[in-house]
């Protein structure tokens, strides 16, 4: 069991080991294993996760989830992450894409590789899709998680990469909502850091630690743009541009129905 809840599926191979005990973008089978085990009592007991749709998630190839990013620090992406990896209907080891600063950060930067979390460039993006694998993508980026308390599920504009990946890589988009990590940390102020500093910016939250907010998942219906754009049209940005507005409509779908049926913060 991980956690106090659902089972972590026997499956047979989460990382493929590159003959080091860590794959070639640094994950560990071992490592991952210990994250879902320390994960799963976040997830079952004190966010108690509840997820709908993660029939729509592919059970194998390549796909990418497109969800909302918020709540100061990212537990939103850990929650996904350990929700899929021990998915009844779609078990899958999800890479989260970070931002460009993440893999730079002392300590946390190697932890968070040898869960799964790669750099947010093409290289690793398309290496990951192309050999079958899931992506985790906060289009929003930094001003997401960022977004002051009054802001709350205000979508940001979506960048377009993940567009552009699913058009060239002929892989699905899962349209994901995240309710409840809006509500679990507020920022007081944040610290601007130097151009020397890995992180743009030091973020003052309180309370330290996440409120027991409850996290409610929506995975919403594939959007296959692969279907009507063949590979070249990832090079024309009034498509990406398109597509990128396309995605954000389902997020903002899926959210309006999260926040409608929701019975408050903590229920």
């Amino acid at each position: 069991m991980v956690g106090d809840g659902t089972p972590l599926p026997e499956l047979p191979a989460l990382v493929r080991d590159g003959g080091h005990g860590f794959d070639e973008l640094g994950a560990s089978d071992r490592w991952v294993r210990a994250a879902a085990r320390w994960l799963g009592p976040l997830h079952d007991r004190w966010f108690r996760v509840s997820a709908a749709g993660r029939e729509h998630v592919p059970a194998r190839g390549p796909a990418i989830l497109a969800a909302n990013h918020s709540g100061g620090l990212p537990w939103d992406g850990a929650m996904i992450w350990r929700d899929l990896l021990a998915s009844p209907t779609a078990p899958r080891l999800v890479r989260p894409i970070a931002d460009h600063f993440v893999p730079s950060l002392p300590f946390v930067g190697t932890v968070l590789a040898r869960g799964g979390v790669v750099g947010g460039s093409g290289g690793n993006a398309r290496a990951l899709l192309e050999r079958g694998e899931v992506l985790l993508i906060f289009p929003e980026g930094v001003p997401g998680i960022g977004k002051p308390f009054r802001e709350r599920y205000r979508l940001r504009p979506f960048r377009v990469g993940h567009v552009e990946l699913a058009i060239r890589h002929r892989a699905p988009i899962v349209p994901t909502a995240v309710i409840g990590a809006e509500e679990q940390m507020f920022e007081l102020f944040r610290v601007r850091l130097g151009r020397a500093a890995a992180a743009p910016y030091l973020p003052v939250l309180v309370p330290p630690w996440p409120l027991p907010v409850r996290y409610h998942l929506l995975y919403g219906e594939p959007l296959d743009l692969a279907a009507s754009h063949p590979p070249e049209d990832a090079d024309d940005p009034d498509v990406l541009e398109a597509g990128a507005e396309r995605v954000r409509a389902a997020v903002a779908g899926l959210i309006e129905r999260g926040l409608r049926e929701r019975r408050g913060w903590f229920r």
